[in-house]
């Protein structure tokens, strides 16, 4: 879960051009914008409703144009959910190639978007309320979720179900992308997570203790503000690798928990691009 003294404060969710989520880093340009804005724009999205035990989850699927099929990939959002610059980012995955599914992770509170406009997480009410989403969410019920996630993207036909799964996750959504690897281990084939929050605890319920029972490759990028307050976690991340044979990258970057997405106080685009670079290889990989 988040923690209330690391997480970014104002949160705004301007609509995000395609060139500042296509053309990577700022070396790239003319050419390069032109192409990615092309490929986004040949992307089929639909909003979609999807049956839970608990309910249903309305979420969005993303893919190519064409007949395809294409890998999947599932997306867990962060605390401020399934929002427009979610989707920005599910279409740019799309275009790339992958069938993708990005979902309202709080279904069980209130459909998407949980919060119109800007987010201030460090206002008292916006936090107690995006915090009392995350609560509703029970191991059981996360693990109940995966599966009905990772179940409709195989019955979907632009889905090809000869490849593994991908799933990613940002902020709480870290932590979630373990536990669907941990709940369909013989469909999910990597996992991303990025400054995930809560990813190894003293609990019996930790989500790195789930790594043995998984079949997938992991990336794990970690913010440098993280990392201070908590150095040790990316160790045992690397120990848990290790020890159950897992191939597994951790990385800490030179930016703080929220760099990855664009709106945020702290996004950073230079460290974005390097951590989108290094997942899209994973994907080729192991998908």
């Amino acid at each position: 879960m988040c923690d209330d003294d690391i997480h970014p404060g104002l949160v705004t969710d301007p609509t995000i051009s395609r060139r500042n989520l296509g053309i990577g880093t700022l070396a790239v340009a003319g050419v390069a914008a032109a192409t990615a804005a092309r490929a986004q724009a040949k992307v089929v999205e639909k909003d979609v409703s999807i049956k839970t035990p608990d309910g249903t989850s309305d979420s969005v699927f993303l893919h190519p144009q064409g007949k395809g099929p294409w890998p999947a990939v599932l997306i867990w959002p962060d605390i401020m959910g399934l929002r427009p610059v979610k989707r920005e980012m599910g279409r740019r995955l799309a275009a790339q190639g992958y069938a993708v599914l990005v979902v309202n992770p709080f279904y069980r509170s209130h459909t998407a978007p949980v919060m119109p406009g800007d987010i201030n997480f460090s206002d008292p009410a916006t936090r107690q309320t995006l915090m009392g989403y995350r609560q509703k969410m029970t191991d059981a019920g996360i693990d109940a979720d995966a599966i009905a996630y990772v179940g409709w993207l195989d019955a979907q036909p632009q889905v090809n179900k000869k490849k593994k799964v991908g799933v990613q996750g940002y902020c709480m959504g870290g932590p979630l992308s373990f536990r669907t690897a941990g709940a369909v281990p013989n469909r999910i084939g990597a996992v991303g997570s990025f400054h995930g929050g809560g990813l190894t605890t003293a609990q019996p319920n930790s989500p790195h203790l789930l790594v043995a029972k998984t079949k997938a490759e992991y990336l794990v990028c970690v913010a440098q503000n993280d990392d201070a307050r908590a150095p040790n976690d990316k160790e045992t991340l690397k120990k848990t690798f290790a020890e159950t044979g897992k191939k597994g990258n951790v990385h800490v970057h030179p930016a703080d928990h929220g760099w990855c997405v664009p709106g945020s106080q702290v996004y950073n685009q230079a460290e974005a691009e390097k951590a989108w670079a290094e997942l899209s290889a994973m994907y080729k990989r192991a998908l």
